[in-house]
């Protein structure tokens, strides 16, 4: 047993293939630290990086290294930039690489290597950036969910919104986002509450949807089929309160799904007890155009009869 450990790698991003790494160093070592390389010019930041292996990891301390001067061959740099990272010198390094042996020898640590053919786990970052869908079950839930692609069906009121959505998440074997709103409709009628809306519910509604949206993608295969979003929380609370609210369109601008179905209002309009907008459902289904390519979110018109809307939207997916 060692008494410190440390490992170190880009985790561009974390996969099984180094939690594997990781808890073979912990059950060999009292204390563990991580060391997440990071560049300014890679998609994923260090911070988001160390987040992940500390959720992933909680009993490990967790470091960040900015390589960018950092030669990939350069050993002794390596070595003197970690010692410096760690503020002590490890008793063993853990790595499933050829260059551990001198990076170890430069700290005077014990190298350990761990499943170098990636015999036990064939995978890797580039594999997983290539292709997250593909390799999505390497991937822990909390990346994988980061990693997922995500589509988002919207529409007026009865445009068959929730039946597409739960077609699309029972054809892909994945998991769809319901409706946080209707929920929240549906409780505030049962409440007896049918006074005016107020732009402060639908803010609750924009955090919720995107708090459900972030929580089932951990459960997902890499794609996640949402029924709604805080964008389109922004969208009703400009038709149930004439104006647009700042605090609601802040949370849907910062997310961006990677396609937007718009279903369309040629089916006829079904009251479930709780819809009010059939008057102006041509005209919700027209502010959800002008909103989407004002936004410039991708987006894609479905229309036609369950078949052919399920057939559209499959094609679609499969392109993205």
């Amino acid at each position: 047993m060692f008494k410190r450990g440390v490992v170190i790698g880009k985790f561009y991003p974390p996969h099984r293939g180094h939690k594997y790494l990781i808890d073979t160093a912990k059950s060999q070592c009292e204390h563990l630290a991580v060391i997440v390389c990071w560049k300014k010019s890679q998609e994923i930041s260090g911070v988001e990086r160390a987040r992940w292996i500390k959720h992933i990891h909680p009993d490990v301390e967790v470091k960040l290294l900015d390589d960018d001067r950092l030669a990939e061959d350069d050993s002794a740099a390596w070595a003197e930039n970690t010692l410096a990272v760690l503020g002590y010198v490890p008793d063993a390094v853990f790595t499933s690489e050829a260059y551990g042996d001198p990076y170890a020898s430069f700290m005077g640590a014990v190298h350990v290597l761990v499943d170098k053919e990636r015999t036990h786990i064939p995978i890797s970052g580039t594999m997983v950036r290539s292709n997250p869908i593909k390799y999505a079950t390497f991937l822990e839930p909390v990346v994988r969910a980061s990693f997922s692609r995500r589509v988002c069906v919207v529409g007026a009121e009865s445009t068959g919104t929730t039946t597409l959505a739960k077609a699309l998440a029972a054809h892909y074997k994945t998991v769809w986002v319901p409706e946080y709103g209707r929920l929240y409709s549906e409780g505030k009628l049962s409440a007896g509450d049918e006074a005016l809306w107020r732009t402060e519910e639908f803010v609750t509604i924009a955090k919720a949807q995107a708090e459900l949206e972030d929580s089932l993608a951990e459960a997902g295969n890499g794609l996640v089929i949402c029924d709604t979003d805080a964008f389109a929380t922004g969208v009703w609370h400009e038709r149930y309160m004439g104006t647009r609210s700042s605090a609601v369109e802040q949370i849907g601008a910062a997310r961006r799904p990677d396609l937007y179905l718009l279903t369309g209002d040629e089916i006829p309009f079904v009251q479930d007890g709780t819809r009010d907008g059939e008057h102006i459902r041509h005209d919700m289904h027209h502010r959800f155009i002008e909103r989407l390519e004002e936004s410039e979110r991708p987006y894609l018109l479905i229309d036609g009869s369950k078949e052919e809307r399920l057939t559209k939207a499959i094609a679609a997916i499969d392109a993205l």
